[in-house]
């Protein structure tokens, strides 16, 4: 399979504008998260997807590959579909270039879905991890995830789910971790299909698949990482970054 990676890198993020170009130990957050994928060497190439010149040529003259966006996106899997619509891949995956903690470990499990996938049953792959702090179960910026018996994805949330109604305990929560694999023609099928409801209510890409009965297959994994979504996430990284 011949597997690539695509970074969105968006400068003006809501939250946190400029994210990206902070630095982290020395370097930019998104040059720190080319690099990690890089070293994962599981893929052919990396590239970083922007609609920002700085990202750009903080990639370019760092030696690494960027491509500018040609259109106005409202989220990275959009950004990333032009980017590959010409492009030669079986699998497309897309890191987010706000997590310079990218795990191999965690990225290798999401690809090898791929490889028992003899009936091309999923079309994209993605990650999950337990999460049992109630602040963050309740947070809505952390996206929720419920699984069936095979570990498709069901739904996605910034609400508590599964909703504890008899005061249930023990109940399995799992964050949603915005690492995506792709079939290319399921990333094709996402740029030519509107946005429907239930996305537009949460505001979570994921749910744009399901409306349209795509299968997502969810991977569990244990590394947590940093996402870096607010200036005290940044102070987390830089206090962790070895």
């Amino acid at each position: 399979m011949n597997i690539i990676a695509m970074i969105p890198a968006r400068y003006a993020a809501s939250r946190f504008p400029g994210k990206l170009m902070e630095d982290l130990a020395g370097k930019p957050v998104i040059l720190r998260t080319y690099e990690a994928a890089l070293k994962t060497k599981l893929f052919h190439q990396v590239y970083v997807v922007t609609d920002s010149k700085i990202i750009f040529d903080t990639i370019v003259n760092a030696g690494g590959k960027a491509i500018m966006s040609i259109e106005e996106h409202e989220c990275g899997s959009d950004r990333i579909a032009e980017a590959v619509m010409e492009m030669n891949a079986d699998i497309i995956v897309n890191v987010q270039g706000d997590e310079p903690f990218t795990d191999k470990k965690s990225l290798a499990g999401v690809l090898a879905v791929f490889e028992n996938d003899d009936e091309q049953e999923i079309d994209l792959a993605s990650l999950m991890t337990p999460i049992d702090n109630e602040e963050e179960i309740n947070n809505p910026n952390t996206v929720k995830v419920i699984v069936d018996n095979r570990n498709f994805a069901l739904y996605f949330s910034r609400s508590p789910i599964p909703y504890p109604r008899s005061g249930a305990k023990n109940i399995p929560y799992f964050k949603h971790k915005g690492i995506y694999a792709f079939r290319k023609r399921a990333l094709m099928d996402f740029r030519r299909l509107p946005m429907l409801p239930l996305e537009a209510a949460e505001k979570i890409e994921a749910i744009r698949y399901l409306e349209y009965g795509k299968k997502i297959k969810m991977v569990e994994t244990n590394v947590s990482g940093i996402e870096i979504d607010t200036p005290e996430d940044l102070e987390r990284a830089k206090a962790a970054w070895i």
